[in-house]
């Protein structure tokens, strides 16, 4: 049978296996006419608000010229630090990574991170803090450090608050604070939620402050949005169609243009379908040869800005489905399909009922504080809680009766790089699906389906000793002591779920990697 493949805008998808349409092709124009009854009742309230996404690429139009008046005004301020969660920080990181244009990205509570930013060219450094209800305990925790810091350099309050530029919502509690610092404040769109906000003011403000021609970006997508309501030819139909129909989806990039679109639509197929026992759990593989492109339920979905994936050279796949296109395309396709998705899945895609979960964890234990555990074992630099034997054994049991392993590591995404490679070597080891979060990262992600999806996960979390930490200033706790939080608060949660569960605790980072290496090579 023929590939099926529908074209708008500039952007392809071809899917090697055909789906029906025919359950969907109703809900397109209603998604494009932002019916909220398409979800049901309800889901009616929630979709009501926040259907902005659709054309906010128009009213986005606003910000060119306030955003290039912005620039020329901070033109001596040349390091753009971003400090956001989950799609208020990788939607900027995906535009930046694929135009080539340097932006630091801070989406962590680990302290060695957050120090070596600080120390990064910091008199000249803007601060863009993003956040819809400004209440995001990470956001807010960078706000306060850098500011902070900028008062310990020297700078007056004026002079400090020339340094921040604020993204929030109309009336957030963070939108008063920014006015109070002195910050330039740019409100987004009320009526989009925080990982449909890629063209909104979330997605672009860090981006052209960076460098980036946001008018390019929003003449794409502009391009490409007529195609939505089509119940024929429309990309977007046919790439939800297809995600509906699995439970594991690898995205891959295929290397023709496109970098790191992966880790941002794996937040928004993750945290808008893992609820109610549902979902479409996103893996991003490495590259396409990687173990776990592909393997039994596994879903290869490659991206990219020009060839197929199955036409690149050495690619050494024929993926399920192929998304290219431009940048500002990719973004509307894949909000659109994983809201085309939820309908088929029967949940509403604009909530994340458990998300809330782990930030209560988290109050509750810096109130508190961690509760005492009893290690299982200890093997050189690593100690294990939960799941005992040897450290080989102690993982292969905690996979053999799950359908996915999540590995979730509190540590630094850059000193700590080398862990990433953890993933690949457990997919291989164990030929199931295998996904890699940094933490608290992945819990603005992957961690809403963790707890709403199916119950079918395991998971490894890492965490790590710290050598040099750093008090949140006006707040009781440091960074050290918000990460371990955080981590044992996401514990708690999934262990009330009575999920596997195995906590490997590095005492010394560097050698605790190259331990858990070797032993899994």
């Amino acid at each position: 049978m023929d590939d099926q493949l529908f074209a708008a805008g500039g952007l392809t998808v071809r899917v090697a296996e055909p789906v029906s349409l025919d359950e969907l092709a109703e809900a397109a124009p209603l998604l494009a006419a932002k019916d909220p009854t398409l979800w049901g009742s309800e889901a009616e309230p929630e979709a009501s608000k926040r259907l902005g996404w659709v054309d906010t690429f128009v009213r986005s139009r606003d910000l060119i010229a306030q955003l290039a008046e912005l620039r020329d005004e901070l033109a001596d301020l040349d390091h753009v630090v971003l400090a956001g969660m989950g799609g208020s920080s990788l939607a900027p990181e995906v535009i930046t990574r694929t135009l080539g244009v340097p932006l630091t990205v801070l989406d962590t509570t680990d302290p060695g991170q957050v120090l070596a930013a600080l120390k990064d060219r910091l008199l000249t450094t803007v601060v863009v803090v993003a956040s819809k209800s400004g209440s995001t305990v990470e956001t807010d925790s960078h706000r306060r450090v850098y500011w902070q810091a900028f008062l310990d350099a020297g700078l007056t309050e004026a002079e400090a608050g020339r340094h921040f530029v604020v993204v929030t919502d109309p009336g957030s509690p963070l939108e008063t604070t920014a006015r109070e610092m002195g910050a330039y404040v740019i409100l987004a769109d009320p009526d989009v939620g925080g990982r449909y906000s890629a063209l909104t003011a979330f997605g672009l403000v860090p981006s052209a402050l960076a460098g980036v021609d946001i008018a390019e970006l929003l003449d794409q997508a502009a391009e490409f949005a007529p195609s939505i309501g089509s119940a024929t030819d429309n990309p977007s139909l046919l790439l939800g169609a297809a995600l509906a129909k699995t439970k594991f989806a690898a995205l891959i990039d295929d290397g023709t243009g496109i970098t790191g679109l992966g880790d941002w639509a794996e937040q928004l197929i993750a945290e808008s379908t893992g609820k109610e026992g549902k979902g479409i759990l996103p893996i991003v593989v490495e590259t396409p040869t990687s173990p776990g492109a592909t393997g039994p339920g596994v879903l290869t979905v490659t991206t990219g800005g020009s060839l197929y994936a199955g036409d690149v050279p050495g690619s050494g796949v024929a993926p399920g489905v192929s998304v290219n296109g431009p940048l500002g395309a990719q973004f509307l396709c894949w909000e659109a399909a994983t809201a085309f998705a939820g309908k088929a899945l029967g949940i509403n895609p604009f909530d994340q009922p458990n998300v809330t979960e782990s930030k209560d964890n988290t109050a509750a234990i810096l109130t508190s504080g961690i509760p005492v555990e009893q290690p299982e074992f200890v093997d050189g630099a690593i100690t294990a809680y939960g799941v005992g034997g040897s450290l080989t054994a102690a993982i292969d049991l905690l996979a053999s009766d799950a359908d996915y392993v999540a590995v979730m590591a509190y540590l630094d995404r850059f000193a700590d790089a080398a862990i990433a490679d953890l993933r690949p070597l457990l997919a291989a080891r164990f030929g199931k699906p295998v996904t890699f979060g940094w933490g608290p990262r992945f819990l603005h992600s992957t961690g809403q389906f963790h707890k709403g999806g199916p119950q079918v996960g395991a998971f490894l979390q890492l965490t790590g000793a710290i050598t040099e930490d750093l008090r949140v200033p006006g707040k009781p706790y440091t960074f050290g002591e918000l990460q371990a939080a955080q981590a044992a608060g996401d514990r708690q949660a999934l262990l009330t779920r009575q999920s596997p569960l195995l906590h490997l605790h590095l005492s010394d980072r560097a050698a605790g990697i190259d331990e858990l290496l070797k032993a899994l090579s």
